[in-house]
């Protein structure tokens, strides 16, 4: 089976740093749901069965405007790529990636802490939305818990806008949009678990060493970004084509 190149590259490492920046942002997104849950009446908060959908309506919001991000991201990315001679846009925007996902990764390792300064990009369109999402509140139906991810998914983070770099290399609106997409489902685990395995994700996302070995990781992804043609499934997808 072949994988091209521009799935290696984007859409399986935007779900990996999904799973990997989710349990350093558990804090933040479960004090959301919690503030979610805790909007909700004690019958369904004490019931998970019927929790459950509100939680799954939230953060199917939140994974839309992810992949709404990415829309916009790779509109801007088409952009900025346009055939001028004497300049590779698209490789510009791979280092460009590749430097913020280092950060990104620095930052979880707790190295680069100022890499944090980089959610005051997205703060000015925040303060405008934000008030939105308060007025949903309490949360009694689907389309509430829906439409409160969907604002909650604007939320400045640093870790997205990394994933938001990554998906602007793809040069094209939909995939760049897909690799959101894979962004917020490997968020899911987590986000999705907290309340059932809340005690083990913050041991997790305390951890020093735990949260050095994921900011490596990033660190190894950023470096593969730059340089795709050392991506392992780019090499074998090479040398499978070359058997033919």
């Amino acid at each position: 089976m072949e994988f091209p190149i521009a799935f290696t590259s984007s859409y399986l490492f935007a779900f990996l740093m999904g799973l990997a920046s989710s349990l350093h942002c558990i804090g933040m997104c479960g004090s959301i749901i919690g503030t979610l849950t805790f909007s909700l009446s004690p019958e369904i908060r004490n019931n998970k069965k019927r929790l459950l959908p509100f939680v799954f309506n939230y953060n199917f919001g939140r994974v839309t405007s992810y992949t709404a991000a990415g829309a916009l991201a790779g509109l801007a990315s088409s952009v900025v790529t346009l055939p001028i001679p004497g300049f590779d846009g698209h490789r510009v925007l791979q280092i460009v990636s590749a430097l913020i996902m280092t950060g990104a990764g620095l930052y979880i390792a707790g190295w680069f802490p100022r890499f944090a300064y980089i959610e005051k990009l997205g703060m000015n369109f925040w303060k405008l939305i934000e008030p939105f999402g308060r007025k949903l509140m309490p949360i009694k139906t689907h389309t509430r818990a829906y439409l409160f991810g969907l604002v909650w998914g604007w939320l400045p983070c640093g870790l997205i806008y990394s994933a938001l770099a990554l998906a602007a290399t793809t040069g094209n609106i939909l995939q760049s949009a897909l690799t959101m997409l894979f962004f917020g489902l490997g968020t899911l685990p987590a986000v999705m678990g907290v309340g059932i395995m809340t005690g083990i994700l913050k041991k997790l996302s305390t951890m020093q060493r735990f949260k050095q070995a994921i900011g490596l990781f990033m660190i190894a992804l950023a470096l593969l970004a730059a340089m795709p043609w050392l991506n392992p499934m780019a090499l074998i997808t090479t040398s499978h084509t070359g058997l033919h």
